[in-house]
């Protein structure tokens, strides 16, 4: 838990001195990238709709409801609800993320999951985003996946 709480820490206080970007807004995105773990790796690609709360001038928190498949045979949609928390650096915004994703197979569970992010804008109302995230399994093999993405606020 250490190794998460004192890097989002660090980038908070920097982010305290950072100009602020625009938050308070709702952001859809599509998003594709690479998952592996268990020795396998696999594309996977995905939708994610979410709001962001400005929670001062260089702080924000949001929420996000995401739909991810795995690209392979026997997989299916895996349905994820996250939290993120993170600071505006001038406007791009940096954050830490967390939450559940329902199982990816028949046979698989769903996973807590962690990770870190970034969004930095393309337009007024574009925005590109990279962000990697760590799959807490039970009974299967814990998964890593690095994700990018193209959105749209409004």
């Amino acid at each position: 838990m250490r190794k998460f709480v004192l890097p989002l820490l660090a980038v908070a206080a920097f982010g305290a001195a950072a100009t602020p970007a625009l938050a308070n807004e709702t952001r859809a995105e599509a998003r594709a990238g690479v998952i592996w773990g268990g020795g396998d790796s696999e594309a996977i690609t995905g939708i994610a709709g979410g709001y962001d709360f400005d929670l001062g001038p260089a702080l924000f928190s949001g929420v996000e409801v995401s739909a991810d498949k795995i690209l392979t045979s026997n997989t299916k949609v895996g349905w994820g609800f996250t939290g993120r928390l993170g600071t505006h650096l001038a406007t791009t915004k940096v954050y830490a993320a967390g939450g559940y994703t329902t199982e990816f197979c028949d046979v698989c569970d769903g996973h807590w999951h962690a990770g870190v992010g970034a969004e930095l804008p393309l337009g007024p109302m574009l925005y590109g985003k990279a962000e990697y995230r760590h799959y807490f399994a039970d009974r299967n093999a814990d998964a890593d996946a690095v994700m990018a993405g193209v959105g749209v606020k409004f």
